[in-house]
C-alpha cells in the first residue's frame, strides 16, 4: 500500500510538473510574444474551416436556391423533355445540397443563411452567374421554345458561376481542408461541368443556325455552307499523317505492365495510336512542354488555361479503368499556315511543308513533300525562297527525324528556315537564323531591294534559350536579344542566304521612361473582364509596306508601328482591349484606314463558340485608323453555336478584293470559315459560311481550319486534321455575280504571303463599274434611269473594247454620264460614287485615247 501511495504522489508531481511548463507563442518580428494555456494551444487543432470556407458555403446557399427556383418553372412552360429532365435533376440535386450546406454551417456554429437572400452574398452577382430580377421576371413569362432557350442559356451561366465560385474557394490559402467541404466541392464541379456540356448540347440542337449540331466525323461529318461551293477537297499527302491514327484522337490508355501502348512500337497497330510520340521519344515531350504558352500549339495559354494537350474533360477516379487517356495524340502532322506565288501553293505544316501547283481553275495539285519538322512551320515565299518559321525544341539543323534529347544541344534548331525552291520537287535547305525564342511567325516586310537584301520581322512567342545553347539570350545588358520584350529584324541576302542574320533586336514595347516593360503588364481588367496576356511579344505583326505601316497583334496590346525605315520598326500608338485575351493576328482593309484584330482567347485549342459564350470574347475587333492612333468600332463572333468537340476561336483569315467594300474570310478553327462585311466598321454582318461537324463526337480533336485567303478568285483553306479545301463565291442577296467577277479581275499581285500586305488594285473594266452600280442600287442610291441610262453604255462599251473600236460618241457619253454622278447626292453616297465616276472616265478614255489628251 506504501508503494502506491509513493507512484501516486510521484505521478501527481509529474503532471504538475508538465502542467507548470510554459507555452510560449511568438509575435511578428519585433513584437513580444504571449503565453497562452494549453487548451490554446491545441485550438487551430479545431479549425477544420477557414472563413473563406464559411463564406463559399453561405454564398453557394442562395446561388444553389435560385437555380432550384428556374428549375420549378419547368414544368408549366415547356413539353421539352429533355429539358424537363435536366430541370428535374437539378431541382432534387440542389435542394439537397442546400440542406447539406445549411447542416455543415449550423454543425461549426456559423450562420446558414436564408435561400432567399440573393442580395447578401459576399460573391459578386456577375461573377456567380446569377440571373437579376429582370432575367428571372422574362424566363417567367416566356413559354415553348423562347422559354427552353432562355432556361438552358441562363442555367449555363449560373452553372458557369458556381465554377468561379468553386475555383475561387480552392485559390484562397487554407481554404476547403475540411476533408467533408472538399469532396462536395468536387462533385459540385463535376456535377455541374457535366451538366453545362449536356445543356450546352440541347441550347446547340434549339439553334436555328444550320451550322449547330452538324454530325461529327473525321471524313464523313455533316457540313452547312451558305453562298459558297466547295470545289477542291484534297487530304494529306502521304508521309503527313500517321496511318493508325489518322484524325489524331487521344493516345490509348496502356494496360498495366503494357509499355508499347504507350511510347508506341516499331510495327504501330490499329491500337497503338500516336506513333508521333515514339518517332520523337523523349524530345516529343519537350517539345509539348516548349514554353509557358505551349510550343505544341499555336496561340498563347493564359494563367488560367490548361496545356493544350489536355483538352480532354478533367478525369476523375473512375475514367481510369476507360480505354482513352484525357490527353491527345501531339501535332506532328498538323497543318499550319500557306503562302503563294504564281500558280504555287506552298502549304506549312508541324512536319514540313507541301508544294502544289495551280492548274487553270484553281485546283492543287501535290509537287512534292518536304519533311523537316519543328513546328510550327508558317511559310512565305519571295522569288526562289521560301522561309519557314521553326519554334519547337525538337527541331534539327539537319531537319532529321530523331528530335533533341538533350538540354543544350548545338543539333537544335529555332528561328527561321530559308529553302531554295526553284526545284519545287527537291528543295534545297540554303541558310538559317536561330533566335532566342525560336520564330512563332514571320514578316515579310522589304526586298529584295538593290541590294539585294530582304528584311524580315520574326516573332518568337517561346521560351528564352539557356545562354549555353545561344549566347547573350538572356542578360541584363539594355542590348539583349531576350525577345521577351522585342521583335527581331533579320537580313537575308538573296545571294547568299547562308550570310543571313539578326540585324536588330529593337524593344518595340518598352516605355522610353522606364524600360522594357512599357505596355499590358497581364492580368485582367476589374469586373466581367477578360484575363489578357502580358506584352512581351507579338504573335502576328502585319505589313503594308505601301503605307509605311504595320498593325501588331501583341498577346496584350493591338499595336500600329512607323517602318517607313523596314529596318528600324518604331511603335506608334498601342490599345488594349478589355475583351481580348490574347492579341493573335491584325489584317487591313485594301485602303490601309481599318485593321481586324482577332483575339485567340483558349490558344486555339479550346471550345470557345459554344451557345453560352460571349460574341466579344475570341471575336473580331475592328479598329480605324484616324490620324495613326487606333479607334475601336465593333465586335464579331460567327452566331453559330458549336460544341464542346470542337476547338473554336478566331484565327487567320485575309481580305476579299471586292471594289468598294471591304469583305474578309476568316478561318474559325472547328468553326469554320466565314466571310464578313465590314464596310462599316460599326455594322458587321455575315454573308457566307462553311462548316464540318466536329471530328470525333466524344473527344475535342485539334482541328478545323488554320487559315483561310482570298487567291486569285478562290478561297482556300487548310484544315488542320484533314488536308485542303478550295471554295468558291456564289452571288446571294449580299453580293451579286458582277462583284464577285469584279473580285476575280483584282490585281494583288502575283504573291501573297501572311502578314504581308499589298494594296489591290482593278482594271478598268465594265464588270467593275457593274460592281459599283450593284452597291449604289443595293442602298437605294442610284436613280433608276440613270442606272439603267449607265448599264446600257457598260454593254455597249464592252462590245467596243472586245472588237478593239474606237467610239468617240460613246466615250462623250460615258464622261457625260460621270459628271451627272457628282450632282448626285442621294443618302450621302457621294464618296462612293467617286470611284464609278473614275471608272467611267477611265473607260471612256480607253475608248477615245485622243480625246482624253486633248482634254
Amino acid at each position: 500500500m506504501r508503494t502506491l501511495f509513493i507512484l501516486i504522489a510521484l505521478m501527481a508531481v509529474s503532471i504538475t510538473t508538465v502542467a507548470e511548463v510554459p507555452i510560449f507563442l511568438p509575435g511578428a518580428p519585433g513584437e513580444a510574444g504571449k503565453t497562452i494555456t494549453a487548451a490554446q494551444a491545441i485550438e487551430i487543432a479545431e479549425s477544420s474551416h477557414s472563413p473563406d470556407d464559411v463564406i463559399f458555403m453561405q454564398d453557394m446557399i442562395p446561388h444553389h436556391n435560385q437555380a432550384v427556383q428556374m428549375a420549378s418553372l419547368v414544368e408549366a412552360r415547356t413539353n421539352n423533355e429533355e429539358v424537363k429532365e435536366i430541370a428535374g435533376r437539378i431541382n432534387m440535386a440542389q435542394a439537397d445540397e442546400i440542406e447539406f450546406m445549411q447542416g455543415w454551417l449550423v454543425d461549426r456554429d456559423e450562420q446558414a443563411p436564408n435561400p432567399l437572400a440573393h442580395h447578401h452574398m459576399h460573391t459578386h452577382h456577375d461573377m456567380a452567374g446569377m440571373a437579376s430580377e429582370e432575367d428571372m421576371a422574362r424566363l417567367a413569362d416566356s413559354e415553348g421554345v423562347e422559354f427552353d432557350r432562355l432556361f438552358l442559356k441562363l442555367m449555363i451561366a449560373h452553372h458557369e458561376g458556381a465554377l468561379e465560385m468553386v475555383d475561387h474557394l480552392l485559390k484562397q490559402p487554407g481554404a476547403a481542408y475540411d476533408p467533408i467541404l472538399f469532396e462536395f466541392v468536387n462533385d459540385v464541379k463535376k456535377d455541374q461541368k457535366a451538366e453545362i456540356e449536356q445543356m450546352n448540347g440541347l441550347l446547340v440542337g434549339l439553334s436555328d443556325d444550320p451550322r449547330a449540331n452538324l454530325k461529327a466525323g473525321f471524313d464523313d461529318a455533316g457540313e452547312a455552307m451558305l453562298n459558297l461551293e466547295l470545289v477542291a477537297s484534297l487530304p494529306k499527302p502521304a508521309g503527313f499523317f500517321d496511318p493508325a491514327n489518322p484524325s489524331g484522337l487521344p493516345l490509348e490508355k496502356p494496360k498495366k505492365g503494357d509499355k508499347k501502348k504507350e511510347t508506341g512500337s516499331e510495327n504501330p497497330t490499329s491500337n497503338e495510336l500516336g506513333d508521333a510520340e515514339h518517332q520523337h521519344g523523349k524530345a516529343a515531350d519537350a517539345a509539348a512542354n516548349d514554353t509557358v504558352t505551349d510550343g505544341a500549339t499555336d496561340g498563347k495559354l493564359s494563367a488560367n488555361e490548361e496545356p493544350a494537350r489536355d483538352n480532354q474533360p478533367e478525369g476523375d477516379k473512375e475514367d481510369d479503368d476507360k480505354k482513352w487517356s484525357k490527353r491527345s495524340a501531339f501535332f506532328d502532322f498538323s497543318n499550319t499556315d500557306m503562302a503563294f506565288a504564281g500558280d504555287v501553293l506552298v502549304a506549312g505544316s508541324y512536319h514540313g511543308f507541301n508544294t502544289y501547283k495551280l492548274d487553270e481553275k484553281g485546283i492543287p495539285k501535290l509537287l512534292g513533300s518536304v519533311v523537316c519538322p519543328g513546328g510550327q512551320g508558317d511559310v512565305s515565299i519571295v522569288g526562289d525562297l521560301l522561309i519557314m518559321s521553326v519554334e519547337q525544341t525538337r527541331g534539327r539543323v539537319d531537319c532529321g527525324l530523331q528530335g533533341i534529347n538533350e538540354d543544350i544541344s548545338s543539333d537544335r534548331f529555332r528561328g527561321l528556315r530559308i529553302f531554295d525552291i526553284s526545284d519545287l520537287a527537291a528543295p534545297r535547305q540554303v541558310g538559317q537564323v536561330q533566335t532566342c525564342r525560336g520564330s512563332h511567325t514571320h514578316s515579310v516586310v522589304a526586298g529584295p531591294g538593290p541590294d539585294g537584301k530582304i528584311i524580315v520581322y520574326n516573332s518568337g512567342t517561346a521560351q528564352v534559350r539557356k545562354n549555353k545553347e545561344m549566347e547573350a539570350c538572356f542578360t541584363n545588358r539594355a542590348d539583349d536579344r531576350t525577345a521577351l520584350f522585342r521583335i527581331d529584324v533579320i537580313e537575308i541576302p538573296v545571294d547568299d542566304p547562308s550570310q543571313s542574320r539578326i540585324i536588330d533586336s529593337p524593344a518595340v514595347f518598352a516605355a522610353p521612361e522606364s524600360g522594357l516593360a512599357g505596355l499590358w503588364q497581364g492580368g485582367d481588367h476589374g469586373e466581367d473582364t477578360q484575363e489578357t496576356s502580358e506584352t512581351n511579344q507579338c504573335h502576328d505583326i502585319t505589313v503594308f509596306p505601301e503605307e509605311g505601316i504595320a498593325v501588331g497583334a501583341c498577346a496584350g496590346n493591338g499595336i500600329i508601328f512607323d517602318i517607313s525605315n523596314p529596318r528600324k520598326p518604331e511603335r506608334i500608338d498601342a490599345v488594349v482591349d478589355t475583351g481580348f485575351a490574347y492579341w493573335h493576328s491584325a489584317t487591313f482593309n485594301n485602303a490601309g484606314n481599318k485593321v481586324l484584330f482577332t483575339d485567340e482567347w483558349g490558344g486555339g485549342m479550346r471550345p470557345r463558340c459554344r451557345s453560352y459564350d460571349p460574341l466579344d470574347w475570341g471575336a473580331n475587333a475592328i479598329y480605324d485608323i484616324i490620324d495613326g492612333k487606333l479607334a475601336f468600332r465593333s465586335y464579331f463572333k460567327i452566331p453559330a453555336p458549336q460544341l464542346e468537340q470542337e476547338n473554336c476561336v478566331a484565327h487567320n483569315g485575309a481580305i476579299i478584293p471586292v471594289p468598294g467594300r471591304d469583305l474578309f474570310v476568316q478561318a474559325w478553327y472547328q468553326g469554320g470559315i466565314s466571310v464578313i462585311d465590314f464596310t462599316d466598321s460599326e455594322n458587321i454582318f455575315e454573308i457566307a459560311y462553311f462548316d464540318r461537324g466536329p471530328i470525333h463526337e466524344e473527344h475535342l480533336i485539334f482541328g478545323g481550319y488554320w487559315s483561310a485567303y482570298w487567291y486569285k478568285g478562290r478561297i482556300y483553306g487548310t484544315e488542320i486534321a484533314r488536308g485542303l479545301d478550295v471554295f468558291q463565291l456564289l452571288p446571294s442577296e449580299y453580293l451579286t455575280q458582277n462583284e464577285i467577277d469584279a473580285a476575280m479581275l483584282a490585281d494583288q499581285g502575283d504573291i501573297f504571303n501572311p502578314q504581308q500586305q499589298f494594296r489591290v488594285t482593278w482594271p478598268a473594266d465594265p464588270v467593275i463599274a457593274r460592281a459599283y452600280i450593284d452597291q449604289l442600287d443595293r442602298d437605294g442610291a442610284l436613280d433608276p434611269d440613270q442606272r439603267a441610262v449607265m448599264l446600257n453604255l457598260l454593254q455597249l462599251t464592252e462590245s467596243s473594247l472586245h472588237t478593239a473600236s474606237r467610239d468617240r460618241g460613246l466615250s462623250r457619253e460615258l464622261r457625260a454620264s460621270a459628271q451627272s454622278l457628282a450632282g448626285n447626292g442621294n443618302i450621302d453616297s457621294t464618296d462612293r460614287m467617286k470611284p464609278l465616276a473614275a471608272l467611267l472616265t477611265a473607260l471612256a478614255d480607253k475608248l477615245d485615247p485622243q480625246l482624253k489628251s486633248s482634254s
